[in-house]
């Protein structure tokens, strides 16, 4: 890739961690792959993503959670687990990004303000898809929601790379509507 402007760096970087929020090692899998590729610039810090352990580690990690997030009895697991690695995910992706525009505490700094949030964003709406498919399928349907969650961070990657700014700009109206419903039920529900 060309050389980025600082914005379009930082929408990267915010793009990439929002595909975390909907698995946490694909998007990684993908960079890192990217990068080995030399399609995709990253940090000179995160140079080991590039490495074979790092992309075999990657790659293991990414069947394991496409797989285990068809099985029903696993997936629920899989996401209570998620809360914790999407947003951790999303910070090393854009801390990775925004290592090539500056030095390397300053990357992971602003890669853990924008990176866990732009995680958590998409997370959560997959929160609430997954809850309303196990409440009218009973659990039936989330394997296909599971597929549609694959293509979709799949598109939202490969969204990023070409229009970095367009799905930045698209977590953050995701965002505004996922934080006003949760105001909404608040201040709605009684406590």
């Amino acid at each position: 890739m060309e050389a980025l402007t600082v914005v379009q760096t930082v929408a990267l970087a915010i793009a990439l961690a929002a595909c975390a929020g909907l698995r946490a090692w694909l998007p990684l899998l993908l960079a890192a792959g990217l990068s080995r590729l030399e399609i995709l610039e990253l940090g000179p810090q995160f140079g080991f993503l590039r490495s074979n352990q790092a992309l075999a580690l990657l790659l293991l990690a990414t069947l394991i959670e496409i797989v285990a997030d068809k099985i029903p009895a696993l997936d629920h697991a899989l996401d209570g687990l998620s809360t914790v690695l999407r947003p951790a995910a999303g910070v090393v992706l854009a801390a990775s990004v925004l290592g090539t525009v500056s030095d390397p505490l300053t990357a992971w700094v602003f890669g853990a303000a924008t990176g866990a949030p732009a995680a958590l964003v998409p997370h959560a709406a997959k929160t609430g898809v997954r809850l309303a498919s196990s409440l009218f399928t009973a659990g039936l349907g989330n394997p296909i929601v599971s597929v549609v969650e694959d293509a979709a961070t799949l598109a939202a990657f490969l969204l990023a790379l070409v229009a970095p700014v367009l799905v930045a700009l698209g977590v953050v109206a995701l965002a505004w509507v996922v934080l006003r419903r949760l105001f909404r039920r608040r201040i709605v529900s009684p406590a």
